[in-house]
C-alpha cells in the first residue's frame, strides 16, 4: 500500500463517483420535454424534437421540443399578458418570489449539480462548488434589488418582455445572470437555452411552478439557433439579452437594428493572463490552470493567451507543464476529475482543426500525456509556445483547453500585447508589486481585470466586455440598468425646418449687389474642425444653409467619408485627454462655459436668425448651454466608480472608463443646446468626439469651434464635421476605430446606424430628435448621459494572506 507521501508525489488515487440515480429517475419519468409557456409545460406546435446527449458518453438523455414561430409567439404573448400585473407588483412582492426561487435552488443544489454535469460534461466539482452556488447567490442578490429598485433608480421602470438567449458553457448560471435581474426590475422573460444543454433550464421551470410564480412571467422555449432568431425578430419583444459567439452577436445587432429593442451582448474573448517576473510563480501556475483548463477552456473569459516576462518564461512554462501532467481527464461525475468532456462532437472537431492548423504553421505544441476515455468527447490540456501575436492561435477564440504562450520584457510591451486583440472581455495580472499591477490593470482594454487571481465572479460585480466582446453588463448595479428604461417623457416640440439643400450648385448671394452700390460683406466660409484646426472639406463641396423662412444665409462644408477618417485619426491621437485627471477636464469645461457666456449675445442672435425663434428663446438656449457645460464640468471629477460588496476577500473596484473615440450625431432642434448636451458628458468623462452637428443649422457649431480655440480644449478632443447627418452617421457606424456612437435623428436613421455598427459591435445610443425637449434637464441631461458616456471595468484585488 503506498504511503501518503508517495500518493502526494504520484497523484495516483482511486475514483470517487457522484451518484446520479435521482437525476436518472427524473429523466426516465419524462423522456421528452415540451416548452414551458404560460406557467405550464406544453408540446411543441409541430411535434418536432431533438436529442440531448451526455457528452461524456454519447448517451441520449432526453428529447426536447424544437421551437417554432408559433411556439415563440405563444411564449411572447404569455409574457406580454403577464407583464402588467408583474411589473405592477410592489418590489417587496417580487423580492419574495426571487427569494423563494433562491431557496428552492439551494435545497436542490446536488440535483442541479449532477444534472448540469451530465448535460454539459463539466466536472462535478465545478458544478457543485462554483456554478450552482453562484446561481443561488444571483437570485438572493437580486431579491434585494427588487426591494430597492424603485428608490435606487428613480424615473426608471421595466423594459417589458425580455428575450434571453444563453449558451451551453454555463447553462444554469447564464440563466440566473439574465432571469434574476429581469424579474427584479419587473420584466417578464422568454428564455431559450442552448440546444446542447437545455435540461437544467427545464428543471428550473419546475421550480417556477413550485414557487408559485405567476403564469407567463418566465417562459422557456427550447430549440436551435433558428428558435433564437425568432425571438430576436419577434416584434413584441422589448429587449434582447444574448451571451454567445461574436459572430452570432453581430447577426443579432443587424437583425434588431431599428426595432427599438434594447440590446445587451456578452460575447467572445481571447483574454490575456500576464505574469511578471516578481510574481509568486507557483500561485500563478495554479491561476493558469483555473484560467484555461476550468470547464475544459469553454469559457468566454478564459485566460487563453499567456504573456510571461521573458526572464522567467522558460522556468514558468516548465512548471506549468509539470502541473498539467497531474491533471486528470475523464468522467465528469468522478469527483477526482479535473477536466471533463467537450460539450459536443462538433465543438471537439473545431478545436482539433484549429490545433492542427497551429501545428501546420510550425508552432511548438505540447500536450499532456493524460489518458483520454475511449468514449465521449475529450481533449487533453494543450500548450503552444513561440506563438506570434498575429497568428490565428493568438487571435481567434478556440473555446477549448488550448493555451498559447508569448513573452514580453516591459510593462508597456505587456500592455500592447494584451490589447492586441479585437476582444476585450477579461484579463488577469500577476505581480507582487501593487503599483505595477494596478497601472497595468488601468491600461488594459478589458471589462474585468483580476489581480493575482482569475475567474472571480459574484452577483454584486458587473461582468461584460469592451470592443467585440460586446456591450452591456451582467450582475451588480450596472447589470440591473440593462433591464430598466426611462419612463416615457412628454413629447418635445417637433422641429419645423426646411430640408437642407445638399446639391453641388451654389445658391445665389443675397447679401448685397453692385446695383444698389452697397459693399458686400466678406464671405465667411464655415469649415470643418479637425484636430484643433479649421479645414476645408476633402471634396471641396458645400451645401446651402437657410433660415426658417428659406432665406439663404451661407454655405457649410459638406463632409464625406475621408473627412470622417481624418477626424477619427485626430481623435485617436488625442489620447492625453482621457489620461487627464477629472479635475483638469473640469477646468477646461468651466473655461469653455465661461467663454461661451462671454459671447452669449452673438450666439443668441445667430440662433434667432437661423431658427426663427424669438430673441428671448434664443438667449435662453445659450444660457442653458452654459449651464449644461458647467453641470458636466462639475461631474468630471465626481462621477465615481464603486467598490462592490462581493463575497470573496477582494476589493472589487468598478471603474468608470471612457470609451475612447465616440461618434455623435446631433439633433436639428436646439442646435446649440442639443449639440452641447451630447458632447459635454462625453468629453467630461474623457472621451474624444467626432461630432456631426445639426444639418439644418450647422453654423451654430462652426461658430462654437471658435470658442474651442480659446478654451484650452486639446486638438482632436472634439472634431466637427458638417454635412448630411444620415450619410455621415453611417460612416461613423461602420468605422472600426470608433468605439461608440450616439445618434439623435430619425427612427429610420437609428435603424441604419444600429445595423451598420455590427462590424465592430460598437455600443450605440439612438434617440428620436422629435421626442426630447433639450431644455428640460430631466430629458436632456443627467446621470443616464454619464452612464452612456462610460464603460465599467471591474478590477478584483485580493487582500489578506
Amino acid at each position: 500500500m503506498p504511503s501518503v507521501k508517495e500518493i502526494v508525489q504520484t497523484m495516483e488515487y482511486g475514483v470517487a463517483p457522484e451518484a446520479n440515480a435521482e437525476v436518472l429517475r427524473w429523466l426516465d419519468a419524462r423522456e421528452s420535454f415540451g416548452h414551458f409557456i404560460g406557467g405550464a409545460f406544453v408540446p411543441g406546435a409541430d411535434g418536432e424534437s431533438f436529442a440531448v446527449e451526455n457528452p461524456a458518453t454519447g448517451e441520449v438523455l432526453a428529447h426536447c421540443a424544437q421551437g417554432t414561430e408559433a411556439d415563440v409567439d405563444a411564449a411572447v404573448q404569455a409574457a406580454r399578458r403577464a407583464f402588467p400585473a408583474w411589473s405592477g407588483l410592489p418590489g417587496h412582492a417580487r423580492a419574495r418570489y426571487l427569494y423563494a426561487l433562491a431557496r428552492l435552488l439551494q435545497k436542490r443544489e446536488r440535483f442541479f449539480s449532477v444534472l448540469e454535469t451530465m448535460d454539459n460534461g463539466k466536472p462535478i466539482r465545478e458544478s457543485r462548488d462554483i456554478d450552482i452556488p453562484l446561481v443561488v447567490r444571483h437570485f438572493y442578490h437580486h431579491a434585494g434589488w427588487a426591494e430597492l429598485v424603485e428608490s435606487e433608480f428613480p424615473g426608471k421602470g421595466p423594459v417589458g418582455v425580455c428575450g434571453q438567449i444563453v449558451p451551453w458553457n454555463f447553462p444554469l448560471l447564464m440563466l440566473a445572470w439574465k432571469v434574476a435581474p429581469a424579474l427584479a426590475a419587473g420584466n417578464t422573460v422568454v428564455l431559450k437555452p442552448a440546444e446542447f444543454t437545455p435540461l437544467t433550464a427545464l428543471a428550473f421551470a419546475g421550480l417556477c411552478q413550485e414557487a408559485g410564480l405567476p403564469d407567463g412571467v418566465v417562459n422557456i422555449v427550447t430549440g436551435d439557433g433558428e428558435t433564437g432568431a425568432l425571438i430576436v425578430r419577434h416584434p413584441d419583444v422589448d429587449k434582447i439579452a444574448f451571451t454567445g459567439s461574436t459572430e452570432v452577436g453581430r447577426m443579432i445587432r443587424e437583425a434588431s437594428a431599428g426595432s427599438g429593442k434594447k440590446l445587451s451582448l456578452e460575447l467572445g474573448g481571447k483574454s490575456p493572463f500576464i505574469v511578471f517576473d516578481d510574481a509568486d510563480l507557483d500561485s500563478a501556475v495554479e491561476g493558469v490552470v483555473d484560467a484555461i483548463w476550468f470547464n475544459q477552456g469553454q469559457v468566454c473569459c478564459a485566460g487563453s493567451r499567456l504573456l510571461v516576462q521573458e526572464s522567467v518564461a522558460a522556468r514558468f512554462v516548465e512548471k506549468l507543464k509539470a502541473r498539467a501532467e497531474k491533471l486528470r481527464v475523464g468522467d465528469p461525475l468522478d469527483k477526482s476529475t479535473d477536466i471533463g468532456a467537450i460539450v459536443a462532437d462538433v465543438q471537439l472537431q473545431r478545436i482539433n482543426a484549429l490545433v492542427d492548423e497551429g501545428r501546420g504553421d510550425g508552432v511548438d505544441c505540447w500536450q499532456s500525456s493524460a489518458p483520454l476515455p475511449n468514449n465521449g468527447s475529450y481533449f487533453p490540456p494543450t500548450l503552444f509556445t513561440g506563438v506570434s501575436p498575429a497568428s490565428k492561435l493568438a487571435q481567434e477564440e478556440i473555446f477549448g483547453p488550448v493555451l498559447v504562450v508569448m513573452t514580453f520584457r516591459t510593462p508597456d510591451e505587456a500592455t500592447m500585447l494584451a490589447n492586441n486583440s479585437r476582444y476585450g472581455l477579461a484579463a488577469s495580472v500577476w505581480s507582487e508589486n501593487i503599483n505595477v499591477a494596478m497601472d497595468l490593470a488601468a491600461g488594459l482594454k478589458a471589462g474585468v481585470v483580476w489581480v493575482n487571481c482569475t475567474n472571480m465572479f459574484d452577483a454584486a460585480a458587473g461582468f461584460g466586455g469592451y470592443r467585440e466582446s460586446g456591450f452591456g453588463r451582467e450582475g451588480g448595479r450596472e447589470g440591473l440598468h440593462e433591464y430598466l428604461a426611462g419612463k416615457p417623457a412628454k413629447p418635445a416640440r417637433k422641429p419645423l425646418f426646411p430640408k437642407p439643400d445638399f446639391s453641388a450648385a451654389p445658391a445665389a448671394r443675397t447679401a448685397g449687389s453692385a446695383a444698389d452700390n452697397t459693399i458686400p460683406a466678406l464671405d465667411r466660409t464655415a469649415k470643418l474642425y479637425i484636430g484643433g484646426k479649421q479645414v476645408r472639406p476633402d471634396a471641396g463641396a458645400s451645401y446651402a444653409v437657410r433660415t426658417a423662412d428659406g432665406s439663404l444665409v451661407s454655405q457649410a462644408g459638406l463632409g464625406n467619408r475621408k473627412d470622417i477618417r481624418n477626424a477619427v485619426e485626430a481623435a485617436n491621437k488625442a489620447t492625453g485627454w482621457g489620461g487627464n485627471a477629472g479635475h483638469n477636464r473640469a477646468q477646461v469645461l468651466f473655461y469653455l462655459a465661461e467663454n461661451l457666456e462671454a459671447r452669449a449675445a452673438e450666439f443668441a442672435a445667430r440662433i434667432a436668425h437661423l431658427t426663427g425663434s424669438g430673441q428671448e428663446e434664443a438667449i435662453e438656449e445659450v444660457h442653458l448651454s452654459v449651464q449644461r457645460l458647467s453641470y458636466y464640468a462639475a461631474f468630471a471629477d465626481k462621477y465615481d466608480g464603486r467598490v462592490h460588496a462581493t463575497r470573496a476577500r477582494h476589493v472589487t473596484l468598478a471603474m468608470n472608463e471612457p470609451w475612447g473615440t465616440v461618434g455623435v450625431c446631433c439633433p436639428d432642434d436646439s442646435p446649440l443646446l442639443g449639440f452641447v448636451s451630447m458632447i459635454a458628458p462625453l468629453i467630461a468623462m474623457g472621451n474624444r468626439c467626432v461630432a456631426v452637428p445639426s444639418q439644418v443649422h450647422p453654423l451654430v457649431a462652426t461658430d462654437f469651434y471658435q470658442v474651442l480655440d480659446t478654451s484650452d480644449v486639446p486638438g482632436g478632443a472634439l472634431n466637427i464635421i458638417t454635412g448630411e447627418r444620415e450619410a455621415l452617421a453611417r460612416v461613423l457606424a461602420e468605422h472600426h476605430d470608433v468605439s461608440a456612437l450616439w445618434y439623435c435623428g430619425t427612427p429610420e436613421g437609428a435603424a441604419a446606424v444600429e445595423k451598420a455598427s455590427s462590424g465592430n459591435l460598437k455600443a450605440t445610443w439612438a434617440l428620436d430628435q422629435t421626442a426630447i425637449d433639450w431644455r428640460d434637464p430631466a430629458q436632456g441631461a443627467g446621470r443616464e448621459f454619464l452612464r452612456r458616456a462610460t464603460q465599467v471595468k471591474n478590477i478584483w484585488v485580493p487582500y489578506g494572506e
